[in-house]
Parts: structure tokens; sequence; C-alpha cells
């Protein structure tokens, strides 16, 4: 299959489809993986009476690259908006995107979760006197004022932010990343040297600065996330890193897959304690597994995502409101449920149609409509809309809560 990108020395100003693909395939993910949330083992803001460690099982394998996937997209939307953009316009873009839906999510769209889980913990206050507690700015767990899984707007936030200079650093010296494109296309390169890097964090910080989604001591998370944002970057300079994630996508393919079957079949259908000395071996297998998961991915779609339809125009708007909406939607629906007899398996089901109806309605009814709306969701109001080429592919957002 041709690919019309193909084979350029530079990124041509083509509107990447590919990475609008990646981008609502994965919050589609993410909507699923939530919802299965409220009925695993893990951690989470509330639980169903009766919990089903199998459903971990598929979602031990999404949670490995999810996060990934959306901060390399995210990384590749700021190269786009750069493109046609200024410093100065390109700041002002992320305060009005990002920083703004984020309060507005802060103060209304987390506080139900927060209340909901309240209920669960014995409180027996209205929402009304629930949502004052808010306003005393006392942080979650303890208090009652969070971003929830809003985390991923601060940490893309700052991110873009606090690393502008370097990527712009970057951007203009396209000689330099060209001969980054040419030394990465050996495999080896490809593969083991992001793998080492990744295995060195997680060894160094994984077990002083567990993922908490705070953004002060997140080190370990920060460690990970931002160099995945500025890889993304990275790949948007030259159409040679695109060329050699399509080269070897069996290759990476073939390697997951692999790998993949070996963590079900030796450490995920097993509850025994790992030895030290095989933890650090799981854990390069782990990390080795969601590289080339990612790689793979972007090189396929690549190939063969470079094409538009209605339902992607229409989702890659929508993606952003479902995003801040999902989580929130999921647990207001989900905590008349706990006591529930219903099966399992009928939950999520409801749970899961219901969730993505409701966000739907919201959104197509209200949040497209209204311009005030659009603007406290993160969408650009409707007479400014452009078909601009950066514009479909620019994440100002994920979920990894």
């Amino acid at each position: 299959m041709k690919n019309p990108i193909l084979n350029q020395p530079q990124i041509s100003p083509i509107r990447r489809y590919d990475l609008d693909w990646l981008r609502v395939i994965a919050f589609l993910i993410l909507i699923f993986f939530h919802v299965g949330m409220f009925f695993n083992s893990w951690g989470w803001h509330i639980k169903n009476n009766e919990i089903n460690s199998a459903i971990e099982l598929p979602m031990r394998f999404t949670s490995m690259w999810r996060m990934a996937l959306l901060f390399m997209i995210s990384g590749a939307g700021v190269y786009f908006a750069l493109e046609n953009r200024s410093s100065k316009s390109f700041l002002s873009e992320r305060f009005i995107r990002i920083f703004i839906p984020l309060l507005f999510g802060m103060f209304v769209i987390v506080p139900p979760q927060i209340f909901f889980e309240r209920l669960t913990q014995g409180e027996t206050y209205s929402y009304g006197e629930f949502y004052k507690t808010v306003f005393q700015f006392h942080s979650y767990p303890h208090g009652n004022f969070s971003w929830h899984h809003l985390w991923y707007l601060v940490y893309i936030f700052f991110y873009s932010l606090l690393t502008l200079p370097l990527l712009l650093f970057i951007k203009k010296r396209p000689q330099m990343t060209a001969k980054w494109a040419k030394f990465f296309r050996n495999p080896f390169a490809l593969i083991v040297i992001p793998v080492i890097w990744h295995f060195i964090g997680e060894k160094f910080l994984g077990e002083r600065f567990p993922n908490t989604n705070n953004l002060v001591h997140d080190w370990n998370n920060h460690f990970h996330s931002l160099t995945l944002f500025i890889c993304g970057f990275i790949l948007c300079t030259q159409t040679a890193f695109w060329e050699t994630l399509v080269k070897y996508r069996k290759l990476t393919l073939g390697i997951w897959i692999v790998l993949t079957t070996i963590l079900y079949s030796v450490y995920w259908l097993s509850d025994r304690e790992l030895p030290a000395w095989e933890w650090m071996f799981y854990s390069i297998i782990r990390t080795t597994n969601a590289w080339c998961v990612l790689l793979s991915f972007f090189g396929y779609a690549y190939l063969y995502l470079q094409f538009t339809n209605r339902f992607l125009k229409y989702a890659n708007e929508a993606v952003y409101p479902f995003y801040i909406l999902h989580q929130t939607v999921i647990i207001c629906l989900a905590y008349p449920l706990i006591n529930s007899v219903l099966p399992i398996w009928l939950k999520f089901i409801y749970l899961a149609v219901t969730t993505f109806l409701v966000c739907l309605v919201l959104y197509h009814f209200l949040i497209k409509r209204f311009n005030f709306l659009r603007f406290l969701f993160g969408l650009k109001t409707i007479k400014r809309k452009t078909e601009d080429v950066g514009q479909e592919i620019e994440i100002p957002i994920s979920s990894r809560s």
C-alpha cells in the first residue's frame, strides 16, 4: 500500500491522520480501562462489591503502553503546533486549551468523583455540604481538592512550557536530527538504547518515587513521560525516523508478541513472589515489550492510516471532552451498582456503553454547539475553526489514573 508522505526528506504539510487515529484509539481504550478499574483489585476511587482479578489480565498489557503512546503523540503535536505559531502564540494556546480546561475540571468535573468516594467511606453529607470543602484546598486523599484523572493535563502543560527552549533548539537544527535518524536506522540502536535508558530510570527512581500523579514528587513518572514526550517531538523532525519504524514494524511486532506471551505465561498468570534478580529480568522484558509495542503501532499506523473519514473528523474533536468527562461519568453511573446483584460482565457492559452514550450526548448536544462550553473543554470556538495542518493531531491531553 502506498504511503503519500513516505520517502520525503522532511515532514510535509500533509495532515498526519495516522496520529489522529492512534489518539482516538488510545482514548477509546482509556474508557474501557477505567471501567475495568471499578472491578479489579487495584486501588481506585470506588469499588464493586465483587472483585474479579481476571479483568486485570488485558489491563496489564494496555497499562504498559497506553499512556506512553499518548505522551509521544502529545510531543508530536507540539512539533506541528510550532510549525505555524510563534513561541508566544504557542504558550497562549497551551494556557487556553490546557490550563483553562484543567481549572474547570478541578472545580466542576472532578468533585463528584471525590463525593461518591467519600460516601463509600461513610460520609453522609449532601453534595452542597461536600462541595464547600473543595475550597478548603486540602489536597486529596486527605482533602477534597484534586485533579484526579486530569493529571495528564497538568503534566503536558508543564512539559510544554519547560521544554520549549529545548524543542525549539532541536527543531532549528535539521542536520543534527538527520544524524540521529541515520543512527537509529540500526534496529539494535532503535530498540536497545531506549530500553536501557528507561530501565536505568526505573532502577534508580522506581522504588524511591512510585508513580503518584503528584507533579512535585513524581520523579520516576517524569523521567519516563518527559522522555517519551520529547521523543515524540523528535520523531517528527525527520521523515527518516518514520521510514525506520515502517521498515522494522514486523520485527517490533514479532518481539512484543513473543514477550507478551512470556509475560502472561511466566508472570501475569502466577501470584508468586519474584526474587530480586528475576524482578530485574521481568522489568527488562516489560520495558522492551512496551517500547516495541509503541514502535510497531507507529510504524503500522504511518503506513496504513494515512486517511480520514467522517468518523475520524468527528472523533478527533470529541476525544478531548470525552477524556475530561469520562471518569466522572463512570463513577456516577457505577456508584448505584456497587451492591447490585447483577453479574460483573453485565455491569461492565452497562458501564462501558452508558459512559460512551452519556459523553456522546453531552458533547454532541451541548459542548459542541456552544462556544462557552467549547472554551471550557479546550475546543476552538466555532468561528475560529480551521483545517490547519497541525491542529487535528495537537494533543493537549490522557489518564494514566
